[in-house]
């Protein structure tokens, strides 16, 4: 479970878990699926965050995870309460796959481009996750993708700005953030409902494939 004594409100925002793994098979509806959304907390160790991974972190198919657009995914202790009390889900780090776990964050609210320094990384918000079916296999449920995208608590996908290392811990410090507006949610929100799409278009920093659709 989540410790208690990170997850209280107005925490300052930093770090509760680094999470990492590997690349592993598993058997889905006959057929063997190659998927790296099985991650495990690492402790207190620094981890190396460099190219498009963390040391030790590996994704099943980089043509659609990973990434420099995709190359660290964080989720928030306050999104995982609303899945713990909301949905009734037990609730851990890196039950949805992410390597940064972290609190005291609204990551709805975070603004594409938006550059944070964690550890000695320097990292930048580029797109939410849109989940697949591999979410699915990892909740044992083909359904909960739907039931994530329906909720908007989608996590932040991050580019690597800058290499260097991090750990739990760490704070989370925003050092810059762009002033066009455009936030993980309402990305988010723009795949619900095709009207906002035009409005993505204001951040420079958006990934080609979501200025394409």
């Amino acid at each position: 479970m989540i410790e208690p004594a990170l997850a209280h409100d107005h925490a300052l925002p930093h770090v509760t878990s680094v999470n990492v793994g590997g690349v592993r098979e598993i058997a889905w509806h006959g057929e063997i699926v190659r998927t790296g959304i099985w991650k495990s907390p690492i402790g207190d160790r620094p981890v190396a965050v460099r190219g498009v991974n963390l040391d030790g972190d590996d994704q099943g198919d980089r043509t659609v995870h990973g990434g420099p657009d995709k190359a660290v995914y964080a989720y928030a202790v306050e999104d995982y309460a609303y899945w713990r009390d909301v949905e009734e889900l037990s609730v851990e780090p890196a039950l949805f796959g992410e390597n940064l776990t972290v609190v005291g964050m609204d990551l709805t609210a975070a603004v594409i481009g938006e550059r944070w320094r964690v550890g000695s990384v320097l990292l930048e918000v580029a797109q939410p996750r849109l989940p697949c079916y591999k979410l699915g296999i990892r909740m044992g449920d083909a359904r909960f993708p739907k039931r994530f995208l329906a909720a908007g608590r989608l996590g932040a996908y991050l580019r690597i700005i800058e290499a260097g290392e991090l750990r739990r811990g760490d704070a989370v410090q925003l050092v810059s953030r762009p002033d066009h507006g455009v936030t993980l949610g309402l990305m988010g929100a723009s795949v619900r409902d095709p009207a906002l799409r035009a409005h993505l278009q204001r951040a420079p920093q958006l990934p080609p494939h979501w200025r394409e659709g």
